[in-house]
């Protein structure tokens, strides 16, 4: 008897070793993201953070066997968030540009789209810069639109007018506040082309991708020399090779935004 209970306390003690190395095994990666950009990320009414970002995030956490713990953040406020280690990584549609690589590392790219201009159809607004002159033109601060507003659009006259989010800047092109708005393609479909106010404006047929300005594609951000870069693109490279990143795209894009230029 004393023999059996011996085995049973053996096998007891085996069992919580190995439920603390599998606890031990699991980790939480604190994720950034500004939850007000779709499709890419948003708030549903009920406050769900949802939309393309966000799902890429719990895909690749999935593959890395970590839980997600998001975080969000405004957009200016990612990349800083990262340096002092508030969070892991950032999944918020980041460019990948010289001038952030000099301060994070990044993952290969996971998407890529052309910047564009929106304005009003009757705001006389054809030929960029050229028509600019006394424009306002409102773009989300801190981002490659900022910079290439600032570098190539004020000094064609043009007013620049900076925001925390961009769906600040359609509220104020919609009010009539600004003439025009520099952002991702299909940031200005989704959110404001297809909305009740959005049959009176159309983007220009002008893309904007110097690379230079908007980077080679949207990346995965880390701290400089993390090895979690390395984790992220194995895992970014086994989704798009076993249909998980096209299952992911296709619920919001009718389109490979893998490359598009």
């Amino acid at each position: 008897m004393r023999f059996k209970n011996s085995i049973k306390t053996i096998g007891l003690a085996a069992l919580i070793a190995m439920t603390g190395l599998a606890q031990a095994s699991e980790r939480t990666l604190r994720i950034g993201i500004e939850a007000a950009y779709p499709p890419f990320a948003y708030k549903t009414p009920d406050n769900k953070l949802v939309g393309f970002d966000y799902d890429i995030g719990q895909a690749l956490c999935a593959k890395i066997n970590a839980t997600c713990q998001w975080i969000e953040i405004e957009f200016d406020g990612l990349i800083p968030s990262l340096k002092v280690r508030k969070i892991d990584a950032a999944i918020s549609s980041v460019s990948i540009t010289e001038e952030r690589l000099k301060s994070v590392d990044f993952t290969t790219s996971y998407y890529r789209l052309p910047a564009k201009l929106v304005t009003r159809k009757d705001s006389g607004i054809n030929t960029v810069p050229g028509d600019l002159a006394g424009k306002r033109i409102g773009v989300q601060r801190a981002s490659n639109f900022e910079r290439y507003a600032m570098e190539k659009f004020e000094p064609a006259g043009a007013q620049i007018i900076k925001y925390g989010s961009q769906n600040e800047v359609f509220l104020d092109l919609v009010a009539g506040r600004l003439d025009a708005s520099l952002a991702g393609s299909i940031v200005i479909d989704e959110g404001l082309l297809k909305s009740p106010n959005g049959e009176v404006y159309h983007m220009l047929d002008q893309n904007f991708t110097d690379e230079h300005y908007f980077g080679t594609g949207a990346g995965i951000a880390v701290r400089k020399n993390d090895p979690l870069a390395g984790e992220l693109n194995k895992a970014l490279a086994e989704m798009k090779s076993d249909g998980t990143y096209d299952q992911i795209r296709k619920k919001y894009f009718a389109y490979d935004i893998s490359e598009s230029n």
